[in-house]
């Protein structure tokens, strides 16, 4: 239950209890019947452009949005945003960059959408603090349940769970 440690204990009984009968996958592959079309770093990048346009038009332009096969979930990353400084004459520049695990590439939308929507947020907030939060509520008005189903998502996998949508598990 490594994902759901800040939710309440009734919580984490409920989903030991799916997990422990095997419906947490059914459970979640219900509520998000198909996984996104999102296949390649472009259109990843097209689709992280689209939501800052919307909500961030004044924020520092990203130079790369890409998929990373390099982003273990299990050291606490979903996604990654860094700044690289560089001085160049007598200006600093900087470059904006967001990756995304790869696992997400077989997700349902609105579960990309949640990580995408948390790795823009930082853009403007550094700290995950009300401030941070209120910003992710306000480009993605269900965050809080879609990082939830996110979560719930990553404890099944970690149970050893198969992928809950079939046109995922073809594609490996």
């Amino acid at each position: 239950m490594n994902y759901l440690t800040a939710y309440p204990e009734t919580l984490q009984n409920q989903v030991r209890e799916l997990v422990a009968t095997d419906r947490l996958g059914a459970l979640l592959q219900k509520k998000y019947p198909a996984i996104h079309g999102i296949r390649t770093d472009r259109a990843l990048y097209d689709y992280v452009m689209d939501l800052k346009n919307s909500f961030l038009r004044n924020a520092e332009p990203l130079s790369k949005v890409a998929f990373d096969s390099k982003l273990h979930v299990i050291a606490h990353a979903l996604g990654t945003h860094t700044t690289i400084s560089r001085v160049q004459g007598s200006k600093l520049k900087s470059k904006r960059e967001i990756r995304v695990a790869s696992l997400f590439k077989d997700v349902p939308l609105e579960l990309l959408r949640m990580i995408t929507v948390h790795e823009l947020a930082h853009i403007k907030e550094k700290a995950h603090d009300k401030a941070f939060y209120k910003l992710c509520t306000y480009m993605e008005p269900q965050y809080h349940q879609f990082e939830l189903d996110l979560r719930l998502y990553l404890t099944h996998v970690d149970a050893g769970g198969a992928t809950p949508w079939p046109a995922a598990q073809a594609a490996l």
